[in-house]
């Protein structure tokens, strides 16, 4: 059995330059909360998407402001894909508006055009369309039919942040983009997000908004940048009793800040904003700088899944292509639940929250997020099928061949 994991979620990350950039800022807490980092971060995602930039302390709060400066009313609704995450839906609750599903198509795990005209009513003010892990929506098309509709289209970033290869419709066609800078993102400051508009209307209100965002304690920002160095320690030993102790341990004394709360489970989130702390800043340019390399690498191995799926007849959506930065790779297996099973039994932990759920993670109470079941019946089928190979910055060639190796002998 593999002692360190093969793991979608534990610190994904998290290598040397990480480690070390979050150690420089450890050592200058009077630049946790506020400094030049924020400045620059700021500056870089303008130019990168000219549009208007905010950064926030995740992308359910930035999504959540951009709501709420829409002002939707009582019972205008945002229309999102079945197959999303409960982070989405309760953005859109705290808001004040209500979330409709569109089905997918389950060749690339997102919404089509066909699926949301549907859905479209008198009530429908936005389209949020989500880039599944990384394989691009089609927003052009998206665009067309919300000029048609005189709807705003809104992109969920979170799972891909292309750079100078690609894919370059991604954040091309939204009035409004939000990113997602959470641990197992396609960029990670351990949490954060950033929102842009590109409707200067909208940026003046945004503006007004972000006057009454709030900071983070230095204690939490403390648990955040320690992370890192909690699954530095806890990684190599965590097919020992040892690093599963320590682990259990920190969760225990609540030192780990959750990435979904039990009330954001139950569907509720707080309406109180908070700015990105410039420690977090500091550790996403640090992010940036590497892009290429972080997308390159998620490239090779969905490349190299591609060619595993082609040899040993994978049964691979196909939308996927070997020129994207996929954050996961998704298969479709029936019995997918067995599979992450036997696998965890090697200490190749497959189960991401994005499995045997419409509205992820399958841990959360359904009724609060407007889904129906029964409704996005492809949604529902993809859902049950899916597994997901991971792709991140500290998932290795040879932990892809020995995953595709013991894949090959369940399959």
């Amino acid at each position: 059995m593999l002692i360190s994991p093969i793991h979608h979620t534990f610190a994904p990350h998290v290598n040397i330059h990480y480690i070390m950039r979050a150690f420089l800022i450890l050592l200058a807490p009077w630049k946790w909360r506020s400094g030049n980092s924020l400045k620059l971060l700021s500056q870089e995602l303008e130019q990168r998407l000219n549009a208007d930039a905010y950064l926030f302390a995740s992308g359910r709060e930035a999504l959540c402001a951009l709501l709420r400066t829409l002002e939707l009313r009582n019972g205008e609704e945002v229309i999102v894909q079945g197959y999303t995450c409960v982070a989405v839906s309760n953005a859109i609750h705290t808001a004040g508006g209500v979330p409709i599903y569109a089905d997918i198509d389950r060749e690339t795990l997102n919404m089509t055009v066909e699926s949301v005209d549907e859905m479209i009513t008198q009530r429908t003010k936005a389209i949020i369309c989500q880039h599944t892990f990384g394989i691009p929506s089609p927003t052009k098309e998206l665009k067309e039919l919300c000029t048609k509709k005189n709807l705003l289209l809104i992109e969920d970033c979170a799972h891909i942040i292309p750079d100078k290869d690609g894919p370059e419709q991604i954040g091309k066609h939204g009035d409004f983009i939000f990113y997602s800078f959470g641990r197992d993102k396609a960029v990670s400051g351990i949490t954060g997000g950033a929102l842009f508009s590109r409707k200067s209307d909208v940026s003046l209100k945004l503006n007004e908004e972000y006057k009454h965002t709030t900071t983070l304690s230095y204690f939490i920002i403390l648990r955040y940048l320690t992370y890192p160095f909690v699954y530095a320690i806890a990684k190599p030993f965590y097919g020992l009793f040892i690093g599963k102790a320590f682990l259990y341990l920190l969760k225990k004394i609540k030192w780990m800040v959750p990435v979904l709360t039990k009330q954001e489970k139950e569907g509720h989130q707080s309406p109180i904003a908070h700015q990105l702390p410039n420690a977090l800043a500091f550790l996403i340019i640090g992010q940036f700088k590497r892009l290429n390399i972080i997308n390159d690498h998620r490239r090779k191995l969905t490349k190299f899944y591609l060619e595993e799926g082609k040899k040993h007849n994978w049964p691979v959506p196909d939308g996927i292509k070997s020129d994207m930065p996929l954050q996961k790779f998704p298969l479709f297996v029936r019995n997918a639940g067995d599979i992450r099973a036997q696998l965890k039994k090697k200490n190749i932990h497959l189960d991401d929250g994005w499995t045997g759920c419409v509205v992820c993670p399958s841990t959360i109470y359904l009724d609060p997020t407007n889904y129906v079941p029964g409704s996005d019946p492809e949604a529902e089928s993809a859902c049950e099928q899916i597994l997901s190979l991971p792709t991140h910055p500290t998932m290795s060639m040879k932990q892809a061949k020995e995953m595709s190796r013991q894949l090959n002998r369940l399959l």
